[in-house]
């Protein structure tokens, strides 16, 4: 954990030890706030506490300002979902003993929020037993305090990674999240103003685009205000050979924004073909060495791919940006590491 936040550069975070169980890890945490000999200094005490499982990643920001202001008039909140399956209870002889009547009862998750005053005092009270083996800090609040917690209606986002299997559903709801923006960067060469203005078009049937055209040499303010708004795909749009040059300077960029550091960033290098001939006008020396500059970019956690358009036919242009188009929709989507630095042609 401590390797992770010097990672990510948090600076107001406080390791604590954890304990045996949910309520003795939960019990650690608070005690920071009020006991010496679990830390070296006390934590200014809180107005109120906010309970969270990271196995619930999905928490979005408004769902805890609810729970925040509940907690805050009544002293203790929680989120809530209805139940998707009726709950039943077997007798001794594993047979039906009863059922509840779904539409009465919720699912409790998380995120919960208390008084701080209140939910420790709760576990203050607490009796080994119910720090062992209960599971619901609303109910200690309920309990020992006597405090009604506010219950809050939750999204479906809020639903816990288990097991094996919610991991690939975990994954495949960060690649969603990921690819909802694309910037377009092309140069400004009179070459490429058609498919600088057709490829964004396409795209945008599928994608919030922001396009933009400036040279990548430049300090531009208007990228800078793309990456600070958390892009995380780039496609870049060169008639040059092998324009690494210019896709180096947007990847220091993105590298000094920080923004890799969580997720992968995705940057497509898409090179304008108009030679006349059929033969491919990037060369395998042009080949190794972009397959050798994406490999440096993914330890910083981009993924370089490489997209040929061939600018053959103007009649068939629009056909072939569609093309492009779906191609880089596909690499944004999957974000498959493995295919770094190859070159796919539209």
């Amino acid at each position: 954990m401590k390797t992770i936040i010097e990672k990510y550069g948090h600076k107001r975070v406080t390791v604590v030890e954890g304990g045996i169980t949910r309520h003795r890890s939960i019990f650690n945490g608070l005690k920071v706030f009020a006991e010496n000999e679990f830390s070296s200094h006390l934590l200014q005490k809180p107005e109120v506490v906010i309970i969270h499982d990271a196995v619930r990643p999905f928490v979005e920001e408004d769902i805890i300002s609810k729970v925040v202001m509940a907690a805050k008039e009544h002293g203790a909140a929680g989120a809530i979902r209805p139940l998707v399956s009726t709950v039943i209870a077997s007798a001794a002889d594993g047979c039906l003993d009863h059922s509840l009547e779904r539409a009465r009862y919720r699912a409790s998750e998380m995120p919960q929020a208390f008084l701080f005053d209140i939910i420790y005092e709760a576990y203050q009270q607490c009796t080994d037993h119910d720090l062992d083996y209960g599971t619901e800090c609303l109910h200690l609040a309920l309990k020992y305090c006597k405090t009604k917690a506010k219950l809050v209606e939750g999204t479906a986002d809020l639903w816990k990674v288990t097991y094996k299997r919610d991991l690939y559903a975990a994954e495949s709801i960060i690649k969603e999240n990921l690819s909802q923006q694309v910037c377009v960067i092309t140069n400004v060469k009179e070459t490429l103003a058609q498919v600088g203005f057709l490829l964004p078009e396409s795209l945008k049937s599928q994608i919030k685009v922001e396009a933009i055209s400036i040279s990548l040499s430049k300090n531009d303010s208007c990228l800078q205000n793309i990456i600070s708004g958390q892009c995380y795909n780039y496609v870049c749009v060169n008639e040059k050979r092998c324009a690494l040059q210019e896709i180096q300077e947007l990847v220091d960029m993105l590298e000094k924004s920080n923004i890799p550091l969580l997720c992968p960033v995705v940057l497509i290098s898409v090179h304008l073909d108009i030679s006349e001939n059929n033969s491919f006008s990037i060369g395998m020396e042009d080949l190794t060495t972009i397959k050798k500059f994406a490999r440096e970019a993914k330890k910083k956690n981009i993924l370089v791919y490489g997209l040929l358009i061939q600018y053959k036919d103007p009649l068939l242009l629009q056909e072939t940006v569609n093309s492009a188009a779906a191609l880089i929709m596909a690499l944004i989507k999957d974000r498959n590491p493995e295919l770094i630095g190859q070159l796919l042609v539209a």
